[in-house]
């Protein structure tokens, strides 16, 4: 797995690289600011981001935010402020893990996997959310050309469904594709 590390303080950034060396990972990158941080995740598409919050020029909440825009990416915020307002605003960002310094590796291993973990689930649920979208979306149209098919062609359900699955399976076209271009054409002759 490649990691964007991003942490203003020399000394934990190299710890940071350590302990994640040391636990198989790829350090691809290395940010001492928020703004490199978000250019770095850009050209080094890393697979995971560890940032710190407090960093100059763009905090490390913000980029996060600016980060999971282009790509969605798991991201664990390193912070020495518990404080709720900062976990809020990580949260808000999608931040998928939160750690306070100083932490260790036992620590942020777990973290890590944590976040991977829910990272990939929610995309999951999105995916999911996006084929029922879609599903749901074709049914409209499948329905809306049956229902003029049966008004213009004096045809009942099974037979203006029947109609729309002949087409489909002699043009190779999806059932969709079909409803929408009855729709278009017999929508138009209202």
């Amino acid at each position: 797995m490649r990691i964007l590390v991003a942490e203003d303080e020399t000394i934990i950034r190299l710890d940071l690289r350590a302990l994640l060396e040391s636990a198989g990972f790829d350090v691809c990158a290395e940010a001492k600011d928020g703004e490199e941080a978000v250019e770095l995740a850009r050209s080094q598409e890393p697979d995971l981001a560890v940032l710190d919050v407090k960093m100059p020029k763009l905090d490390g909440i913000e980029a996060a935010r600016r980060i999971l825009e282009e790509r969605p990416i798991p991201i664990v915020m390193l912070t020495a402020y518990g404080q709720d307002e900062l976990v809020s605003r990580a949260v808000e960002a999608g931040v998928f893990g939160y750690l306070v310094k100083p932490f260790r590796e036992q620590d942020l291993l777990p973290a890590i996997a944590a976040a991977r973990a829910r990272h990939d689930e929610l995309q999951t649920v999105r995916a999911e959310a996006e084929s029922l979208a879609d599903a749901l979306a074709a049914r409209k149209v499948i329905e809306r050309a049956k229902g003029l098919l049966m008004e213009k062609e004096q045809l009942n359900e099974q037979e203006a469904f029947a109609r729309l699955r002949k087409a489909s399976q002699a043009s190779g076209r999806p059932l969709k594709v079909i409803a929408d271009a009855v729709v278009a054409t017999l929508a138009g002759d209202e």
